[in-house]
């Protein structure tokens, strides 16, 4: 379940202005589909916590009562698999390389699919810092496959992707969803887990696929159950 900016500010009883500026300025996590603004429940409560600004409790009601229209990021890796070693050197290089290693039928066109990703590039960078890339399409990548996946690219070499924070990129996830609500679900999973530090050094030094998995594991688990916070910035 995505929300409104409108729906947002009733939560959080400010206007819709005051959520369009944190979102700018105070990091508040967001998502772009269809040139329209989405929110994720689960999002905005842990975002609210950790900045100290005051929610309805009605929020974390209603992210608890959210459908799951996705599976587990662990899951959805699990389908798409967590490839070591991508090569490449250059970004065109590098998405080849990762479009090659996509779990999807013999009759897609792979070329076309790159062309697709090429061309998103051209329009801006999909690095979102720390060395980490999230390549899709400006609109959800959704195909006609059995189900939906994630597949995790760790690249042999970091590669400059015009990053914000002009770090190189050195893993990219790449989301094939099947409608485009589970896309923003998949999104959202992906953005949440993400914020957490040690998942992000297990990205950077390259560890072996089940450790990457386990701490996902951990950090969903822990999320389901309201300790997340506890426990985020621990190594496991």
């Amino acid at each position: 379940m995505q929300l409104t900016i409108r729906e947002a500010a009733s939560f959080f009883g400010v206007n819709e202005q005051t959520i369009r500026r944190w979102i700018s300025q105070r990091g508040m996590p967001a998502h772009e589909v269809y040139e329209r603004m989405y929110l994720n429940p689960l999002e905005l409560w842990e975002w609210a916590v950790e900045s100290g600004i005051p929610v309805s409790r009605g929020l974390l009601e209603k992210a608890r009562r959210s459908p799951e229209d996705a599976p587990p990021l662990a899951a959805l890796l699990r389908v798409g698999g967590i490839f070591h070693d991508v090569e490449g050197t250059t970004k065109p290089e590098v998405l080849r390389a990762v479009v090659r290693r996509l779990p999807l039928p013999q009759d897609l066109d792979r070329e076309f699919l790159l062309s697709v990703f090429e061309a998103r590039e051209a329009m801006g960078s999909t690095g979102i810092g720390d060395g980490i890339a999230i390549p899709h399409v400006r609109n959800p990548i959704v195909l006609h496959v059995d189900q939906a996946f994630v597949t995790l690219c760790l690249l042999r070499h970091p590669v400059d992707f015009d990053a914000p924070d002009s770090q190189p990129v050195h893993a990219l996830f790449l989301m094939v969803s099947l409608t485009v609500p589970a896309h923003l679900r998949m999104l959202a999973q992906l953005g949440f887990v993400l914020r957490d530090l040690p998942l992000r050094e297990l990205l950077r030094t390259a560890a072996p696929a089940d450790a990457i998995l386990d701490r996902i594991e951990l950090v969903e688990s822990n999320l389901r159950t309201g300790s997340y916070a506890a426990v985020k910035n621990q190594p496991r």
